[in-house]
């Protein structure tokens, strides 16, 4: 944006307002004087208008319009009056006083495209069509309410003005009118009679913003038609005004815009840029079709000027509503204006103009702040079309990109120009550099993009020529370029010297990738062959030779006798080494080499060149002893398989005549007399060559010939026995060999036996498939150390899938079952999930037939042990197997009786006791015991291995068995009598308590007072102690740290059950408190307005319609409440929801019969609450509303772990005796929240809240 400000004009206003005595400029607008400002070059003033006497009877311009020619203008004053003035001539032609209701001052007025046809806006919020006549010599007007006030003031109108060019456009008829009222837009059209076509509600919006609305055509989908944007606060939405067939009008919505500021005026500048006003004074230019805020401008300078005293009605006494002078506070409509792609904003003591710049004067702008790079960018962003708010580019696409290519031009040679000229003269080479650098890439860059290699390689050259820093980094900036195929022709002096350039600095890769990229023509091929030759630049002297000369053979023979010895001398190559045999892949491919395809009338005569190359008995300068057919044998030497490859590609690509035949014949008996009459091939190599053949002879059409006695030559090489090197490696090709077709080279049962022979166990495989010998498999695989695990999936996929025969699946069954020892010896854990699947009624016999035990011992673990996966409903045993698994387990693994037992579903309880005790395994007799249900029997089981010294060596020992013995009286003691409590925990303290064991033991018998102190009674437990002969006679020093440890704990937590009943007194005295306080409290509410209708309060008389408060602050009528189903009628009183609180917490939907209380004009919001309290419908009983309020508060003032859930906690054992010393040693899984690693008790008192 270019800011003006309109000195002249100002100036000229200054002198109007000094000679009329109206006061200061500031007041240009509240005075009677219309100061009009032609838009001419030297800014004059070329009317004043009024006078002092019609402001003092008028009072202040509040709106003004011009029509379409310039030739008339309207006025609306303060006080209500219009004028109609001539501008050719300065006369008043009308003064109108009865267009609309007196007492209103004129907001808005508005000429239409017809000069007879106005539209006026009162601060009534009314809207008025003003019709214009002259009948006989006298001038008259016609007004037409188009919007009463009382059905919602307006507070801007914008009619829809057309450019003379689109004055044809067939919506223009219409006469469209946009008008927006505090809570809608509406938009009318006043032709050929008075319609509304659309109507659009804002929904909820700041009441203090302004509405706003603006018209322009746009162009969407290939035609123009109007677009309205309007908006109030932070959106702006647009919509687009269409015209059917039928001649109606449709309205459709466009993408909004979204921002993050309040809006007081939108103003359109061209059809895809809007300039925004915020509520700060600030600019905001956006462009309309990607929503990019492109620049922002503030403005505090200007001082805006604004109409809120008009739109208070302040000249007619204040008579207006409270809405629409809140909207006036941020009000400027009469105070900004556009025209021509101009923008005036009227401050309070000049005029400041907003014009977009050109797209000349935007790249101009950034020349002179010598920002090159930048403009450049920007005038490539017109070029391409990207660029935003662009003005000035005119005519079709062709000729705006030469305007701006030629100014491109021009920026690039000034730019090389400057650039040569800053060009620091002293210091080091490095900043010279850097300097170019930063330069030269950009400029030519965008000769590139211009496609202007002309200027390039002629008057850029020869300008950084003139340096060699410059020429330099432009030579090294088509490195680039030229490897990207962006640059192919170069002109044959800046080809020369880039590769002089490269040669200079030694950058020799970097010369060979951008020679095998350049078109020939720009070559010297003399001075590149020989600089290829001297520096081994291989890629570009073959590129040279094949593209330049179309010579394939020579570069080959040159290299093959360059790399030939060291192959065959077994030496490995790499890289340049490799090109000969890359190069001859390509041409018998169609390739060329390093890139590209050679020309498809060259590629039959360059395959016979290539082909009569690799033939070749003799290499052209070949030693005396050269082998026959060396570059044959090269290639193979090289890479068997990729060159067998390639000539199979190419035998496809033969044509089927006499040559052809010849040709391919030909090449298969050299490969066959170099690779099978030489012993410097490996057995792959050779594999190779036979899968290749039998390929070949496969194919339907096949011509080739290739003796047989040759394939059993080779099939005796592969399968030699005496030979153990390369095993898998022989196997692997001997098999490929097969599947591509070979076999039919054979006599299948020599092969199989010599198959077996050399264990080529994947070979006999293959063949017993083709014979349908599923059952041989099987011993394939157990012989096969390399894939034994996998008979398992083999036997499982034959029983299972489809498409074997029942005779196949018998044989395969029965050979498993043969081999099934062989199978457990393997895995026995797949070998049971293959029994249990396949044969489970063979089980017995498998295992009667199983003569090693612990192969036996393993078997069975893996059937029967449910841990070990396998689905026990496909298993159904005998109870005595399950037995003899259990002696098994006794003697080979011990340790995991226990947890078996646990997890086994079949098994016979007394038979098993006698195995577990025949083993002496305690726990395991225990635990059987006990699910027995002989409690006794099990505890003196664990009492007997506690009590045994002999085999509790250790403190650690004692103390495992201890806590088990333990757990075992606790499981028990809940469903046992007080006696036979006693008999479980008297014994197990006698034998902690033996004086022999006792100071070493004092700290487990603790442990176990504490846990029998939750059943037995503490006087019992001293009794029993005193009764003790041992301490009965006085030796109580033993025991005296028990016993005072027990009355410590009693007597905490005695003083823990005082402060508990405390801490709840003192809640409740609180809560009642608070109750008390929040149910004498007053309600406020939030708004004086009902919730639903959305009506003032007060605006209903009816004496059934009451005034319904809640506590969250919302205020119904109980009509409104009851027409949204928020009442019923229990037992005679009207219960009430809050209807908002409702629906937001329950997702909307009608309420049932759980409603709360009210009295006069109270209700508690919390739905989700009342109904977990209140009783489903039907029940008699149902909490008063202060019993529902009173938990509704205590709940909400307890924060963290309840004291409810405190007592909840402490009353679970349902009455039951604790004793004073326990201590959780529970179930870990079960949910307390004295288990939480956070839980504190908190003995400070509540605090109190502020009533």
């Amino acid at each position: 944006l270019i800011k003006s400000l309109c000195w002249g004009f100002v100036a000229d206003v200054q002198i109007a307002i000094k000679k009329h005595e109206t006061g200061k400029i500031e007041l240009i607008l509240s005075s009677s004087l219309l100061p009009l400002k032609l838009h001419y070059q030297n800014q004059a003033l070329r009317l004043c208008l009024g006078s002092t006497a019609v402001g003092a009877q008028y009072g202040a311009i509040s709106a003004l319009s011009i029509n379409n020619d310039c030739s008339r203008l309207l006025c609306g004053f303060a006080k209500g009056q219009i004028t109609m003035w001539d501008l050719a001539s300065g006369k008043l032609l009308r003064s109108i006083t009865d267009a609309h209701p007196p007492g209103t001052a004129i907001l808005h007025i508005k000429f239409t495209d017809d000069p007879t046809l106005a539209i006026c806006n009162d601060s009534g919020g009314s809207v008025f069509e003003l019709s214009f006549k002259r009948v006989m010599g006298v001038r008259t007007c016609e007004s037409r309410c188009l919007f009463s006030g009382s059905k919602g003031e307006v507070c801007c109108i914008e009619p829809l003005h057309a450019k003379v060019e689109l004055r044809d456009h067939p919506i223009t008829q219409y006469s469209l009118l946009a008008m927006a009222s505090l809570t809608k837009i509406l938009v009318i059209g006043l032709k050929p009679s008075l319609k509304v076509w659309m109507t659009f509600p804002y929904g909820r919006m700041d009441p203090s913003s302004v509405p706003l609305l603006a018209w322009h055509f746009v162009a969407v989908q290939n035609s123009v038609n109007p677009m309205l944007a309007f908006c109030r606060g932070d959106v702006v939405h647009f919509l687009l005004v269409k015209r059917d067939d039928t001649g109606a009008i449709h309205v459709t919505k466009q993408k909004q815009l979204h921002l993050h500021y309040d809006l007081i005026n939108f103003t359109w500048i061209n059809s895809r840029t809007a300039v925004l006003l915020d509520s700060v004074e600030k600019l905001h230019v956006i462009d309309r079709q990607t929503q990019e805020e492109l620049e922002t401008i503030e403005i505090p300078e200007v001082q805006l000027v604004y109409n809120s005293s008009h739109f208070k009605s302040l000249a007619t006494g204040g008579n207006v509503s409270e809405a629409l002078a809140l909207v006036g506070e941020k009000a400027c409509y009469q105070s900004i204006s556009s025209c021509g792609g101009q923008i005036f904003y009227l401050g309070t003591k000049s005029v400041h103009v907003m014009t977009l710049r050109s797209w000349r004067e935007r790249v101009d702008h950034l020349l002179k702040q010598e920002r090159l790079t930048d403009a450049l960018a920007l005038a490539w962003s017109f070029y391409e079309g990207k660029a935003k708010a662009v003005v000035g580019l005119s005519g079709d696409t062709s000729k705006r990109k030469a305007v701006i290519a030629d100014r491109m031009v021009e920026i690039l040679l000034h730019y090389a120009d400057r650039t040569l000229k800053k060009c620091p003269d002293q210091g080091k080479i490095q900043v010279m550099e850097q300097h170019f650098q930063d330069v030269v890439p950009v400029i030519v860059d965008y000769c590139l993009l211009l496609q202007r290699t002309d200027l390039l390689f002629n008057q850029i050259y020869d300008k950084m020529s003139e340096n060699s820093v410059a020429k330099g980094i432009f030579l090294e900036c088509l490195e680039p370029y030229i490897l990207s195929d962006k640059l192919m022709g170069i002109t044959a002096q800046v080809m020369k010297d880039l590769l002089l350039h490269f040669q200079d600095k030694n950058r020799l890769e970097n010369m060979e990738a951008c020679i095998v990229h350049m078109d020939i023509t720009s070559l010297d091929i003399q001075q590149v062959v020989l600089l290829c030759w001297e520096n081994h630049l291989y890629d570009a002297m073959i590129y040279v030779y094949n593209s330049g000369m179309n010579d394939f053979i020579s570069p080959m023979e040159k290299l093959f006798k360059v790399i030939a010895p060291p192959l065959n001398a077994g030496k490995s190559l790499t890289g340049t080494e490799l090109l000969p045999f890359i190069s001859v892949y390509c041409c018998l491919a169609g390739r060329a080499y390093p890139l590209g395809d050679i020309p498809e009338d060259l590629v039959p005569l360059v395959k016979n060149q290539v082909f009569e190359f690799l033939i070749r008995l003799h290499s052209a300068e070949g030693s005396v002893d050269e082998e026959v057919y060396p570059h044959v044998r090269t290639l193979l030497h090289f890479d068997t398989r990729e060159f067998l490859n390639v000539l199979a590609l190419t035998f496809e690509d033969f044509k089927n005549d006499k040559q052809a035949v010849e040709y391919q014949q030909r090449i298969v008996d050299i490969l066959l007399k170099v690779m099978v009459e030489n012993s410097d091939f490996t057995p792959s190599q050779v594999g190779c060559l036979f899968t290749f053949l039998a390929r070949q002879l496969a194919k339907p059409n096949n011509t080739l010939f290739v003796n047989r006695t040759l394939f059993d030559q080779v099939l005796e090489f592969l399968c030699s026995p005496d030979d153990d090197s390369r095993h898998s490696e022989r196997q692997q090709v001997l098999l490929e060999l097969l599947q591509a077709g070979g076999i039919v080279q054979f006599e299948e049962s020599r092969l199989i036996q010599m198959a077996e022979k050399a264990e080529f166990y994947q070979i006999c495989e293959f063949m017993y498939e083709r014979e349908l010998r599923y059952d041989k498999i099987i011993g394939c695989y157990l012989r096969d150390p390399v894939r034994k695990e996998e008979v398992f999936n083999y036997i499982h996929n034959i029983l299972s899938m489809p498409g074997y025969s029942t005779e196949e699946k018998q044989s395969v069954w029965d050979k498993a079952l043969e081999h099934i020892k062989e199978l457990l010896l393997l895995s026995p854990c797949k070998a049971a999930d293959l029994v249990a699947i396949h044969f489970s009624e063979q089980i017995e016999s498998i295992i009667t037939n199983l003569q090693d035990q612990f192969l036996l011992f393993q078997f069975l673990r893996s059937l029967l042990d449910p841990r070990e996966g396998i689905n026990q409903d496909l298993i159904h045993l005998p109870p005595c197997i399950t037995e003899q698994f259990i002696e098994l387990l006794c003697q080979y693994s011990p340790d995991d009786v226990l947890e078996t037992l646990k997890v086994l579903e079949y098994c016979r309880l007394e038979e098993t006791i006698q195995i577990t005790q025949k083993h002496q395994l305690h726990e395991a007799s225990s635990y059987l015991l006990e699910k027995k249900g002989d409690i006794h029997g099990a505890f003196l089981v664990m009492l007997e291995r506690l009590q045994s010294s002999e085999q509790l060596p250790l403190l650690e020992n004692i103390e495992d068995t201890l806590m088990k013995t333990i757990a075992l009286c606790q499981r028990n003691s809940h469903n046992l009598n007080q006696q036979q409590q006693e008999a479980l925990w008297f014994p197990l303290l006698e034998a902690m308590m033996s004086p022999q064991k006792l100071s070493a033991l004092k700290s487990l018998t603790m442990q176990v007072l504490n846990n029998m102190a939750a059943f037995i009674a503490l006087p019992s437990i001293l009794q029993r102690i005193l009764q003790d002969p041992v301490y009965g006679k006085g030796k109580l020093g033993e025991i005296q740290g028990l016993v005072l440890g027990m009355l410590d704990t009693f007597n905490y937590e005695q003083t823990l059950l005082e402060t508990t009943t405390n801490l709840l007194n003192h809640d409740l005295h609180w809560s009642l408190c608070n109750l008390r306080a929040s149910v004498t409290r007053g309600l406020t509410p939030k708004q004086d307005y009902c919730c639903i209708c959305l009506q003032q309060y007060k605006r209903r008389q009816e004496t059934a319609d009451e005034i319904i408060v809640f506590s969250c602050g919302h205020l119904y009528h109980s009509l409104c409440l009851l027409s949204k189903e928020c009442g019923v009628v229990t037992k005679g009183l009207m219960r009430w929801m809050c209807y908002k609180c409702n629906s937001s917490n329950k997702g909307g939907g009608k309420l049932s019969e759980n409603f709360s209380e009210l009295k006069k004009g109270t209700c508690r919001c919390s739905p989700k609450l009342h109904q977990s309290l209140l009783p489903a419908a039907g029940s008699e009983s149902v909490l008063d509303p202060q019993q529902i309020q009173a938990f509704d508060q205590l709940c909400r003032l307890n924060r963290g772990t309840s004291r409810l859930a405190l007592l909840t906690e402490l009353s679970r054992t349902h009455g039951e005796k604790h004793g004073l010393l326990s201590v959780a040693h529970g179930d870990p899984a079960t949910s307390s929240v004295f288990q939480n690693e956070t839980f504190q008790l908190h003995l400070a008192p509540p605090p109190l809240v502020e009533e």
